[in-house]
C-alpha cells in the first residue's frame, strides 16, 4: 500500500510541475510580445492569448480533500459556548496538525458550534505536506478592540503565514463583529484619529493555496487579503458587510502571483475585489459585486508599484459607487498595464468605467504632480447596463504620463431611469472598436 500512495504521490508532483512550467512560459511570451508592435493586434491578440491559460491548475498543489488524519478542535479543549476565548485550544489543534507525520492531516472545526477568538496566527512551514482546514462551524472575532493592542498585531484578526499546500473550505462562517471597529472608524466620526483594523482571513507568503466555500461578514476591516501569496485558487465565497462600513474591502490581493478568483458573491462597504502593489497573472471570473465600489486594480501613493496581467471577466455589478476602476494617486511611479475587463453587466452603478490618475483620499487637498504612473494596454470589452451619473465612461489620465493603449470595444451603457450620459477623457490614447456608447470624446 505504502508502495503505490508513494508512485501515486510521484505522479502528482510531475503534472503539476508541468502545468506550473507550461504557466510559468506561458506568461514569460505575454512580457515578450510589445504591445507597440505595429503588428500585435491589442484587442484580439491578448483576449486569444488569456483565455487559452490553464487557470483550472492554479491551487492544484493544495493537495488531497480526504486527509488521512483529523484533529479537532473540541479534543484540544476548545469550549464552543461564546464567551471564553478559544485561541489556545485551536493553536494546540493546529500545532499537531501542523506537526503531524502523515502525507495530509485536517485541522476540524465541528458545524453546529460557535468559537470566539481573540487573533491569532496559524504559522508553517508544515511537516504535513497537504494541510486541510475544515471549518463547519461559526468562528466569532472579540469585541474588545484592546484585544489588538499594537499595530503589528492588528493587522490581522486570523492569518496563515509561510503555509504550502493549503486547502481551506468547509462551509462554515468567520464573523469579524466589525460594528464597534467601524463606529470608532475616522470615516465615520471625522473627530476621531485614522486607525488601520484588523483583516479577518489573512494569507501571508503562502503557496498553492485554495480557499471555497466559506462565508466571511462584517470584518473589522478588510475581510480577505492574499499577500506575497503564490499560485492561489479563491472560490464560492460569499462576503457580506454594511453598504456604509468603511473600507470593508471584500478580497485585497497585494504583491501576489498567478491567482484565480472565481464564483464569489461579494457586498461590502468598499471594493469587492481589489488588486494591488505587485501583483501579476491574476484572473476574476463569475463575480457578483454589490453593495460596494466595485472591482478596482491598482493604487500608488507616493511609491513605486506595479500592477500587470489581469483579467475581470464575466461580472455582475449592482448599485455600487464604481463599476471597473482604475486608480492611482499623484505622485507615484510605475506601472499598471495589460489589464482586460471584459463581458460586464453593470445595474444602477455609478462612473461604470472609470481609470482615475488624480484619486485622492485624504482630507489634505492633493496638488498636481510631476509624476504618475503609467497606465497602458487596457481592454473594456462588451461591458452593458445602465450609469447612476451622467459621466458613464471617465478616463481621467494624468499630463505629465497619458494612458496609452488603450481599446473600447462593444461598449453598451445607459442612463439609469432614462438620464443623460456622457463620456470624459483626459490625457488618454485610446482606439474604439464597434459600437461605443457613450463614445470616447474630451
Amino acid at each position: 500500500m505504502g508502495h503505490l500512495q508513494n508512485k501515486l504521490l510521484l505522479i502528482t508532483l510531475l503534472i503539476f510541475f508541468s502545468f506550473h512550467n507550461l504557466f510559468s512560459c506561458c506568461y514569460s511570451t505575454l512580457e515578450e510580445t510589445s504591445i507597440n508592435n505595429p503588428n500585435y493586434d491589442t484587442a484580439n491578440y491578448r483576449m486569444d492569448y488569456y483565455d487559452s491559460l490553464p487557470y483550472q491548475v492554479l491551487g492544484s498543489g493544495a493537495g488531497p480533500t480526504s486527509p488521512e488524519r483529523a484533529f479537532n478542535v473540541d479534543d484540544y479543549g476548545a469550549r464552543a459556548d461564546g464567551t471564553t476565548d478559544d485561541r489556545d485550544a485551536f493553536l494546540k489543534a493546529w500545532n499537531a496538525t501542523c506537526s503531524s507525520s502523515s502525507d495530509s492531516a485536517a485541522f476540524v472545526v465541528p458545524e453546529g458550534k460557535t468559537y470566539l477568538l481573540k487573533p491569532l496566527i496559524f504559522s508553517g512551514p508544515c511537516k504535513a505536506t497537504h494541510v486541510t482546514v475544515m471549518i463547519r462551524g461559526t468562528l466569532e472575532a472579540s469585541k474588545d478592540r484592546s484585544d489588538w493592542p499594537t499595530d503589528e498585531i492588528r493587522t490581522h484578526w486570523i492569518k496563515f503565514e509561510s503555509v504550502e499546500n493549503l486547502l481551506v473550505q468547509g462551509g462554515g462562517t468567520l464573523n469579524g463583529n466589525g460594528d464597534i471597529w467601524w463606529q470608532n472608524s475616522c470615516k465615520i466620526d471625522e473627530s476621531l484619529p485614522c486607525i488601520h483594523a484588523p483583516t479577518a482571513l489573512y494569507f501571508y507568503g503562502c503557496q498553492n493555496l485554495r480557499v471555497e466555500n466559506i462565508n466571511l461578514r462584517d470584518s473589522q476591516q478588510i475581510h480577505m487579503t492574499f499577500g506575497y501569496c503564490a499560485d492561489v485558487e479563491a472560490s464560492e465565497l460569499t462576503i457580506t458587510a454594511p453598504e456604509w462600513s468603511p473600507n470593508t474591502d471584500g478580497i485585497h490581493v497585494a504583491s501576489t502571483t498567478n491567482a484565480h478568483i472565481h464564483d464569489c458573491s461579494i457586498g461590502t462597504g468598499d471594493d469587492c475585489i481589489s488588486i494591488v502593489n505587485g501583483s501579476r497573472n491574476i484572473k476574476a471570473t463569475n463575480i457578483v459585486c454589490g453593495p460596494g465600489h466595485g472591482i478596482r486594480e491598482f493604487r500608488a501613493n507616493h511609491s513605486t508599484d506595479h500592477v500587470s496581467d489581469v483579467i475581470v471577466d464575466n461580472a455582475m455589478l449592482t448599485g455600487t459607487t464604481n463599476g471597473v476602476r482604475i486608480k492611482t494617486w499623484q505622485g507615484g511611479q510605475g506601472h499598471a498595464k495589460n489589464i482586460i475587463f471584459k463581458n460586464i453587466n453593470v445595474h444602477n452603478v455609478s462612473n461604470p468605467i472609470i481609470i482615475n490618475q488624480d484619486y485622492c483620499d485624504s482630507m489634505i487637498p492633493c496638488h498636481e504632480q510631476k509624476s504618475a504612473v503609467a497606465v497602458s494596454g487596457i481592454l473594456y470589452k462588451n461591458i452593458k447596463g445602465t450609469s447612476a451619473t451622467e459621466f458613464a465612461l471617465k478616463l481621467n489620465c494624468s499630463k505629465s504620463v497619458p494612458c496609452h493603449d488603450v481599446v473600447l470595444q462593444d461598449i453598451s451603457l445607459e442612463g439609469e431611469g432614462g438620464i443623460p450620459i456622457h463620456s470624459l477623457c483626459r490625457n488618454v490614447k485610446w482606439t474604439g472598436i464597434g459600437n461605443i456608447y457613450p463614445t470616447c470624446s474630451s
